[in-house]
């Protein structure tokens, strides 16, 4: 039993952990933390972009924000949108109006281990403090119950492995990847 299980049993013995279940941020803000984060991976995402009717842009309802910094460098996938991790305290405001009407947001830095979480989680909460929906309760599948019509719920998902694990695979792939660069990764990262 890992850690999570094993915290979840003793602390409810009842709860049953759904590792490929969406998390819907119904709880508090200041509640939400890096665990309940959900990923996507380079395999999922490339899919994505690849099917995309509206190839070569990302889907309508996509958004991919890079948030490294003077590690930009290098190449970027396509489409994406560059908001270095050290502008999202007077950023993110502006991410959570203007991505109001994407389904997903996905968020990365170069491994997907610090910079792209926190950024990820800084957005929800943003978002939640924003919109107000901090309270409200979701159905499964994404759906906002309350007054007026249906919402769906934005997923916001952080990259596996970030640019670095994105570029080893789909780096030299045009139609995914924008100013890659071989040399500045041919040693890794």
């Amino acid at each position: 039993m890992d850690a999570f299980r094993l915290y979840a049993h003793h602390t409810n013995p009842t709860q049953t952990y759904h590792p490929t279940r969406v998390t819907h941020f119904t709880t508090s803000m200041s509640s939400i933390t890096l665990a309940d984060l959900n990923y996507i991976t380079r395999e999922d995402l490339s899919k994505t972009l690849l099917e995309s009717d509206s190839a070569p842009a990302l889907p309508s309802n996509l958004a991919i924000v890079d948030v490294r910094d003077s590690d930009h460098i290098g190449g970027h996938i396509r489409g994406s949108t560059w908001v270095p991790s050290s502008e999202l305290d007077y950023r993110t405001p502006e991410l959570v109006r203007t991505l109001k009407d994407k389904e997903v947001v996905v968020f990365h830095c170069v491994l997907s281990q610090q910079r792209g979480p926190s950024a990820a989680l800084r957005y929800i909460r943003e978002k939640a403090r924003l919109e107000g929906e901090s309270e409200k309760e979701v159905k499964e599948g994404g759906e906002e119950k309350g007054e007026g019509a249906e919402k769906k719920a934005q997923k916001v998902v952080v990259l596996e492995g970030g640019f670095g694990k994105w570029q080893e695979e789909y780096g030299p792939d045009k139609r995914l990847t924008e100013a890659w660069k071989k040399d500045i990764w041919e040693f890794g990262y």
